[in-house]
């Protein structure tokens, strides 16, 4: 993982000056700190002043042993080296009423709340997004890129700081480019085009550029500019054997609406790389989410230049990120034949035109496996999701898998939110499938009967907008399916609405893993447990990182089936989708089944979980309420019928059953725990 860019450094906002902190550290261009405006002399080790720039961006302590590993190659003393550049930063750094460096004989910080950073000023406002920011803000950010991001501090026969350097300024480079495609989306007159210059020498081949710029030159009636660009673009392109075939598409398009200012989904600018046989383009389909899978970076001793452990990782993910069938995947030959140009991920993601980026490294010390992943949102430089695992490698398969799976059920649970949050703030009669699709799950995981309802008519749209995205059709049966578990509509009536628009989903793609889950949930309700199975199962093969194909799973086997397969496939569930907006299914099915093994202090732990999640719902309730019951938990099962009768006076446990499909044997024990509080 980068380090810093999480950094909960409080800084004034650009462009103010009521706040004078003391100390400015200006991190682009050549290292410099300036103490009440006067520039601080910095020693001539450059390990001392890359010690500075790695500790003002570490998110939190960081451990001597690291911090010589990260700066000296195998020097005779490396610790008392450290002292001694610990000593200079230190006369730097503090004053006589203010303690900055914090150091002890394990670990090393830099407390720099009271100062004035550039990087983490940028790295702060990237995190929140740049959408939001006015011009003079984001004017007064772009600023701040005086030069190289710690320009000329290379360190000989020092590969984990350059690695730490080159992953730095490749982030950096993506926000700077963040900003300057906001300032020309935002700017008027001529200052356009010098912010489209700059964005075009830092990203030559963004396709999102070129066309801002021929955009303007169009409407500006300078066809001719537009024509030398498009001609000098083609050069470009074909020196790096890419592709300019989107951008002459871009211009063909721009000519044809001189007016409009076109936003397409264009396809990767690297057609002329390989790439896999039949990979669909983006500009020949609906618009739907992106992503690449960037290869991963190997930092092991022993690592292979191709082909070894990290490629293989990356190759694993993007196939299985393929699998969901949500998203378009770039291919994966696209991918390695940018890493064989050493572009990285950030410039990568633009170059093909996608949302989202995956990238990270992976590391082998002894018999332990350590990787990095992250996601990041390509037009804003925005870090979405990072995380770290480290795994005993006893069997290199079995160890890739798992992190496999993790990583991808984590991005494609990350993606859902993001996609759900922005789609929530455009005008219903602008979305398109894609957003529709998810303005359609932010209601539909709020489970309210008029929430429901609102989520069906967005699935309505997103199956009219677009007949084959399968997920669509998998989210229209669900609203269907809650009517009839939640009582809300006559249940048959509902349960046939369900049945009929999953067979729908899978007629338009029976590979996608969603429409096997929306045809399993229709047939448990149909009662047909057995049958249901099978399309559950259909669906976690498909798609191994599924997490509601797990989830159902165990749902189904926590009423009907092996209580024991139930909660290994809940906690599977949850371990792929730690926040999942389900959990409450996860949790109460888990509970379920520990109450029919009759653990009932157990199944009263997860049921209190369950119950309380935000958006629990009536059938929630009244597992934590017979669960707490079964355990002797009397008032507190008792304030859960409460709150069940709060919102459903006339709720009894024969509500509960109906809308459940126990075995008979499960059936007496659920009626016994809601005869103790009066759910008879």
């Amino acid at each position: 993982m980068i380090a810093g860019l999480g950094t909960p450094v409080e800084t004034d906002r650009p462009g103010r000056d009521d706040a004078a902190p003391r100390l400015r550290i200006r991190l682009f261009g050549p290292l410099t700190i300036h103490r009440d405006g006067a520039a601080v002399a910095l020693p001539a080790s450059r390990k001392t002043r890359a010690l500075i720039a790695y500790l003002a961006l570490a998110p939190r302590a960081v451990s001597r042993s690291q911090l010589c590993e990260l700066l000296w190659d195998v020097p005779n003393d490396p610790r008392a080296e450290l002292r001694w550049c610990l000593s200079k930063l230190r006369s730097i750094v503090d004053d006589p009423d203010r303690r900055r460096l914090e150091a002890d004989g394990t670990a090393v910080a830099l407390d720099l709340a009271d100062c004035r950073v550039d990087a983490i000023e940028i790295a702060r406002v990237a995190r929140l997004g740049v959408e939001t920011l006015p011009p003079a803000e984001l004017q007064a950010l772009s600023a701040l890129f005086q030069g190289e991001f710690l320009d000329g501090l290379e360190i000989d026969r020092n590969p984990e700081f350059n690695g730490w350097l080159t992953a730095q300024r490749r982030r950096f480079q993506s926000c700077h480019v963040a900003l300057l495609e906001q300032l020309a989306r935002t700017a008027n007159g001529d200052e356009v085009f010098g912010y489209l210059e700059t964005w075009l020498g830092l990203a030559p081949f963004d396709l999102r550029a070129h066309e801002s710029l021929l955009g303007h030159f169009s409407r500006r009636g300078q066809i001719r500019e537009g024509e030398q660009h498009l001609a000098a673009a083609a050069r470009l392109f074909e020196a790096e054997g890419l592709d300019c075939e989107p951008v002459r598409d871009l211009w063909r398009a721009i000519r044809a609406e001189p007016c409009a200012t076109p936003r397409r989904e264009a396809a990767p600018a690297v057609s002329s790389l390989d790439r896999d046989a039949g990979a669909e383009s983006p500009a020949a389909a609906p618009r739907r989410g992106s992503i690449a899978v960037m290869p991963f970076a190997d930092g092991s001793a022993e690592a292979t230049p191709r082909g070894g452990i990290a490629d293989a990782l990356a190759h694993d993910i993007t196939t299985r990120l393929a699998k969901m069938r949500s998203l378009f995947v770039i291919a994966q030959g696209s991918v390695f034949a940018l890493r064989d140009r050493q572009i990285g991920p950030e410039q990568a993601g633009r170059m093909l035109n996608v949302d989202y980026v995956v990238g990270g490294s992976l590391q082998r010390r002894g018999s332990r496996l350590m990787v990095a992943v992250e996601l990041v949102e390509t037009r804003t430089a925005r870090l979405v999701w990072a995380e770290a695992y480290t795994r005993a490698l006893d069997d290199a398969f079995l160890v890739l898998e798992e992190i496999g799976n993790r990583i991808v059920a984590s991005v494609a649970a990350e993606i859902e939110t993001v996609e759900r949050n922005c789609a929530v703030l455009k005008p219903p009669g602008s979305l398109n499938a894609w957003e529709s699709h998810h303005r359609g799950l932010w209601h539909l995981y709020r489970f309210t009967r008029a929430d429901n309802e609102q989520a069906r008519r967005f699935f309505e749209m997103a199956v009219r907008l677009d007949r084959s995205f399968a997920p669509a059709y998998a989210g229209l049966s669900t609203t269907h399916f809650q009517s009839a578990f939640l009582g809300w509509v006559p249940r048959e009536t509902a349960i046939d609405r369900a049945f009929e628009v999953a067979g729908e989903g899978l007629a338009a793609d029976d590979r996608d893993p969603a429409a096997h889950w929306a045809m399993g949930r229709a047939l448990w309700l149909r009662g047909r447990q057995d049958r249901s199975l099978v399309e559950l199962e259909q669906a976690v093969e498909l798609s191994p990182s599924f997490a509601l194909g797990h989830y159902t799973l165990g749902f189904v086997h926590s009423q009907g089936g092996d209580p024991a397969t139930a909660i290994s496939a809940s906690d599977h569930s949850r371990l792929l989708s730690p926040f999942d907006p389900l959990m409450i299914g996860m949790l109460g099915c888990r509970a379920m089944a520990l109450a029919r093994l009759e653990r009932f202090d157990e199944a009263a732990d997860w049921s209190v979980r369950a119950a309380a999640r935000p958006n629990a719902h009536i059938h929630i309730q009244a597992i934590a309420a017979c669960c707490l019951a079964l355990a002797g938990r009397l008032d507190e099962a008792q304030r859960h019928r409460t709150t069940i009768h709060r919102s459903q006076p006339g709720y009894r446990i024969a509500d509960f059953l109906a809308a459940h499909r126990f075995v008979p044997d499960a059936v007496p024990l659920f009626r016994a725990g809601a005869g103790r509080i009066g759910l008879g």
